[in-house]
């Protein structure tokens, strides 16, 4: 029996199931449980694969048969998952505290210079994820080229570790500075804690973000911790039912084993976008289209992202207000969904989202739900067919979309289908401004690119879209409503490893760059090996983080290959054109 790939894409209101066998695709979908997403994962597994349950056990909540069956089966399982993102975002992660470098304990208020809004006075930031109480500065010192210049001693370490005790956090964050060059005294502490009764989820920056830049890779570290217990409990249950073979879905496209993201969560703050913008690709060079821009609309936002030949990473994004520095998808995200809520303001104007309806209640046209979305627009504009939602297992109740439009109409002095046009106009004119952020603002032309919309809502808004933005072609794939599960389950499996190594132009020997590739690269090999895969199949992509003297950021080009960097000054000379055209075109 060939082994099934299934992909698991769990959405704000819809859960979505890839089964791959043989070549041969199934898929399903059935609605989220928010307050449990194993519950609903477990439910559309049982009723996409019933060959894996056991003999007679037709219910779909019979959870640990299922478990035990998949496990025998031989089923790989791919999971794009959004429990850290929504523990970060709604501030559900767990009782985080700080360990850094004596006098150096406030970097998380203190942060960059920059202003997200700069005459803005009264800006609130969003609280830092360990509160000052804490937060414990301990006497250490590492200089900038790794050497120690002041111990650790074991007496401030134990002192630390009966502070934390009295203190029962559920993480601890450590980030001392230059530990990314020297990470002796975070593996001590490591070890010390590790002796805490209440077995507190730890990350050290060492581990997690081996990068220069203090503020960042604290940010990274003390969130990876902040999400861990939740994240760990959820892939524990998830991983007892699914078996061995589960892998989650990272930001930068690929897969890891539930070990590696039970460890390392932060990797996955954007793992369910990241899976759409995979099967978008995927879709797009088969059918020769290469350049494409990626149009996610689900129940509760949109993501778009841009690929022109290739997925486009970037090494740094904002969730929620918090940095990270790990690799990711370059996706943009607006608040613009089926869900998404219509209401008039104040002043009279007609504003659709960021609020959403979600899967409980949902769209008033579910039955449940009394306020408008744009999915109940879509249904009174005659888009959907009542009898057709959801491959006809639910029906949707078109009067009672067109009563509460017809009523929200009213308020705006016009007619049922006039509001109904009007949201989606506003709702497209929203996702129009995310298109522009991603291709024009970044120096693309769009009438270059090709359009892939997907998700339960995208191909409805899709030819709009392309109007208003001259893009001259849509492709919609076969089955959009679950092409982020399908992206899931056919994404690599991927190492990401990263280095400091700061070297002036000049100094960039190709002697010393293939070294410190090789040994990262040798890592990549022991884990594949560890995971029992083929190393014969890894395939290497090396990339440089380069700026100008004086720059405070980089731009990431690609390390050229072999042929061209046979000497020192063709290397340097390749990597000076590539940064500039990065330049140029930023």
């Amino acid at each position: 029996m060939t082994k099934s790939i299934v992909g698991i894409d769990v959405g704000g209101t819809f859960t979505d199931i890839a089964v791959l066998t043989d070549g041969r695709l199934e898929v399903h979908k059935l609605p989220s449980t928010p307050s449990d997403p194993s519950i609903g994962i477990l439910q559309g597994v049982a009723e996409a694969c019933p060959e894996l349950l056991p003999q007679g056990a037709s219910d779909p909540d019979y959870h640990v048969g299922v478990g035990r069956w998949m496990g025998d089966s031989g089923a790989d399982f791919v999971h794009g998952s959004t429990v850290a993102t929504n523990a970060l975002l709604e501030g559900k992660g767990g009782r985080t505290a700080l360990v850094t470098t004596l006098g150096f304990e406030d970097v998380l208020e203190i942060g960059r210079q920059n202003r997200a809004e700069l005459y803005n006075l009264e800006l609130e930031r969003p609280p830092a994820l360990a509160p000052w109480e804490l937060r414990f500065g301990l006497p250490e010192r590492v200089d900038h080229e790794g050497t120690i210049v002041e111990d650790l001693s074991p007496e401030a370490i134990q002192t630390l570790v009966g502070l934390l005790k009295e203190a029962k956090v559920d993480g601890v964050a450590v980030s001392f500075l230059f530990s990314f060059l020297n990470p002796a005294h975070e593996e001590a502490v490591l070890e010390a804690l590790r002796t805490l009764p209440n077995k507190p989820f730890i990350s050290i920056s060492s581990r997690v973000l081996p990068e220069f830049r203090e503020y960042e890779r604290t940010s990274t570290v003390v969130v990876n911790s902040y999400v861990g217990h939740v994240m760990q409990r959820y892939l524990d249950g998830l991983e007892n039912a699914l078996g061995q073979g589960l892998r989650i879905m990272q930001s930068s496209g690929g897969s890891i084993t539930a070990r590696l993201a039970a460890e390392q969560p932060v990797r996955t703050i954007l793992s369910g976008p990241a899976g759409g913008v995979v099967g978008a690709f995927y879709t797009g060079m088969q059918a020769g289209y290469p350049d494409i821009i990626t149009l996610d609309m689900g129940g509760t936002s949109t993501d778009v992202s841009l690929c022109p030949g290739r997925i486009k990473e970037t090494n740094t994004s904002n969730v929620g207000g918090y940095p990270i520095s790990v690799p990711m998808i370059d996706i943009h995200t607006v608040g613009a969904g089926g869900g998404s809520i219509a209401r008039v303001d104040g002043g009279g104007a007609l504003v659709v989202g960021p609020q959403s309806a979600g899967a409980d209640p949902g769209p008033a046209c579910y039955g449940k739900g009394d306020q408008v979305t744009v999915t109940d627009a879509n249904l009174v504009l005659g888009r959907l067919r009542p009898d057709q939602f959801l491959g006809g297992r639910m029906t949707l109740d078109l009067a009672r979309a067109e009563d509460l439009i017809s009523s929200l109409a009213s308020g705006m002095s016009a007619s049922m289908i006039e509001a109904a046009a009007g949201i989606i106009r506003v709702v497209n004119s929203n996702m129009e401004r995310a298109i522009r952020a991603i291709s024009l603002e970044r120096g693309y032309d769009p009438r270059r690119f090709t359009l892939v919309p997907f998700g339960g809502a995208g191909p409805m808004h899709s030819c709009e879209l392309a109007q208003e933005l001259g893009i001259p072609r849509v492709l919609v794939p076969t089955r959009p409503g679950i092409l982020s599960a399908l992206g899931v389950a056919i994404a690599d499996v991927v190492k990401d490893y990263s280095r400091t190594v700061m070297l002036r132009g000049d100094d960039a020997s190709r002697e010393r760059l293939d070294e410190e590739f090789g040994g990262m690269e040798g890592l990549a090999r022991e884990e594949l090996e560890q995971e029992g895969l083929p190393v014969d199949r890894m395939t290497p992509r090396r990339f440089l983080d380069v700026r100008y003297v004086g720059q405070s950021f980089e731009l990431t080009i690609d390390y050229p290959s072999a042929t061209r960097r046979s000497s020192s000054s063709g290397l340097r000379r390749t990597i000076a054109d590539r940064f500039y055209h990065a330049h140029m075109q930023r």
